[in-house]
């Protein structure tokens, strides 16, 4: 004696909601597997040393003692600016 399939889809789906997976009688693929993984992101993170000092806190370092520290990279993206805001105006 069988049992007819809307029972056992009646079935699992109760099963489901009891077990809080899934509800996929057709097996398609969701993707779910990789979802439930854990988040590689923080791992990642980890592996590069944080920065240790920034330019800005460098040139705060330096202000006590009246020593005038210059950006370079700052000084350039400014200039860039300024030429761009010249030939656009």
């Amino acid at each position: 004696m069988s049992v007819p399939r809307a029972r056992l889809l009646d079935l699992m789906r109760a099963r489901c909601e009891l077990f809080a997976t899934t509800f996929n009688p057709e097996g398609i693929r969701t993707g779910n597997k990789i979802l439930r993984q854990r988040l590689k992101g923080p791992a990642l993170a980890s592996y590069y040393p944080r920065k240790i000092v920034t330019f800005r806190q460098f040139q705060d370092a330096f202000k006590p003692l009246e020593l005038e520290v210059d950006n370079e990279e700052e000084i350039d993206r400014l200039e860039h600016i300024a030429a761009y805001a010249t030939l656009f105006p």
